[in-house]
């Protein structure tokens, strides 16, 4: 009984390695951070969908863009209210009506929560609402609003959040192509990730490109035991688990590079 109660030690570990495994697997294979999409046109200007649209109170149609009524709400000074318009490109805009005269005019989504006194929170999707037919201030995120959103028109927006984001991005290796070394890239703020992901597309990098310091093919690579460590807060040999293996997202998606996964994140992900 005791021994059954205490439990095999290699066989726990082998069991959180495999809990670990199967973790991993059905996060890098579960649902994808894309939303339904939007149609487009010959032209590849977005198509709003009026139906699901005019619920919203406010709603007008422009030639190439629609507008709602919006808000966000102080806890010490009540209500901002103001006029979002989202063009067929997909980028926002939101006029401040909070009372005559206000400058706040064209402004992102961060701009006018920061205007309402509630900048830092990063939370414009949940803050901003509108009314609808049926209910008073419904955050944006719960509206066909966000479908129309994409990263790529939004960069003033979101800019700033990514340099300050706080995912967790474990190390990578990267192969030289002539010596065949592993090099070592520590992903811990958004231009680290931006090397590496320059190098990654780079199909003849080598050692010398490595941005840390300048080495050649013939410094020696690390040694087996250091490569087994990436960096995972959760466990020093992981190979990757929800807590270190990142799927894409504003720290490590760009707006200026053109491969499949930042295209496809900066016009499909969720806002």
């Amino acid at each position: 009984m005791a021994e059954e109660k205490s439990g095999n030690p290699p066989q726990r570990k082998r069991n959180q390695r495999m809990e670990i495994k199967k973790e991993f697997n059905n996060f890098t294979q579960g649902s994808s951070k894309r939303r339904k999409q939007f149609r487009v046109g010959d032209d590849g200007k977005i198509l709003f969908d009026e139906e699901e649209l005019k619920m919203i109170l406010g709603f007008n149609r422009g030639e190439d863009y629609i507008e709602v009524l919006c808000g966000t709400t102080n806890k010490v000074y009540g209500d901002y209210v103001g006029r979002l318009k989202i063009n067929n490109n997909g980028e926002y805009f939101i006029t401040c009506e909070c009372c005559p005269g206000c400058p706040l005019v064209n402004v992102t989504p961060e701009a006018f929560e920061k205007h309402a006194l509630k900048e830092g929170t990063g939370r414009w999707k949940s803050n901003i609402w509108v009314h609808c037919e049926d209910e008073d201030r419904v955050p944006l995120w719960k509206t066909p609003l966000t479908k129309y959103y994409t990263h790529q028109a939004n960069v003033a927006n979101w800019k700033d959040s990514a340099m300050r984001k706080r995912n967790f991005h474990r190390d990578e290796f990267l192969h030289c192509t002539s010596c065949r070394k592993e090099r070592r890239f520590r992903l811990k703020s958004r231009p680290d990730i931006k090397n590496y992901h320059e190098a990654l597309n780079n199909k003849s990098w080598t050692c010398s490109l490595w941005p840390y310091h300048k080495i050649t093919c013939d410094d020696d690579e690390e040694r087996p035991s250091l490569r087994a460590s990436r960096g995972c807060s959760r466990s020093s040999t992981c190979q990757g688990c929800s807590t270190c293996y990142c799927e894409g997202c504003i720290k490590c998606r760009f707006e200026d590079c053109n491969c499949q996964e930042c295209r496809d994140f900066m016009l499909y992900a969720e806002p």
